[in-house]
């Protein structure tokens, strides 16, 4: 029997007309901060929702009803690493999903497209240790992007 992964997504609210086209892809593919997942891991998606706005008040209640729907990670979807600008609480949200729920949570979902990936190198926005390691799962090869 193959192990199954149950799986939350939260998007950033700015975003919250996305059909998630770009986060479902990578999550059916194994690509961008999906890639961690085996392939003989079946991968469930038990939750999609918005932080609802900054300064996220659906960080404190989503994450509840995904882990009652058996989520054992949650991914904080990429469009909060690549707007403009990137999220200001996406490191606390982890922190605090982490600690309050006692379950994981990854930064990023899809790969970062490469429009966002120039902009945010030309403004130097991702430049510190804390971004590489943010950006790590997600930023693939330019092909990728």
């Amino acid at each position: 029997m193959r192990d199954k992964i149950k799986v939350g997504i939260i998007i950033c609210d700015r975003y919250h007309t996305c059909a998630g086209g770009k986060c479902l892809r990578a999550f059916h593919n194994r690509e961008g901060a999906f890639s961690i997942y085996k392939e003989d891991q079946e991968l469930e998606l038990v939750g999609y929702t918005t932080c609802d706005g900054c300064p996220g008040g659906n960080i404190e209640y989503a994450p509840q009803e995904m882990v009652k729907n058996g989520a054992q990670v949650i991914h904080l979807a990429t469009g909060m690493i690549v707007g403009y600008p990137p999220c200001p609480y996406l490191t606390y949200f982890r922190d605090f999903i982490q600690e309050k729920y006692g379950i994981k949570v990854v930064i990023g979902t899809h790969p970062i497209p490469q429009k966002y990936f120039l902009t945010h190198t030309k403004l130097g926005t991702w430049k510190s240790p804390e971004w590489e390691e943010i950006l790590r799962p997600t930023l693939c090869d330019e092909r990728t992007r």
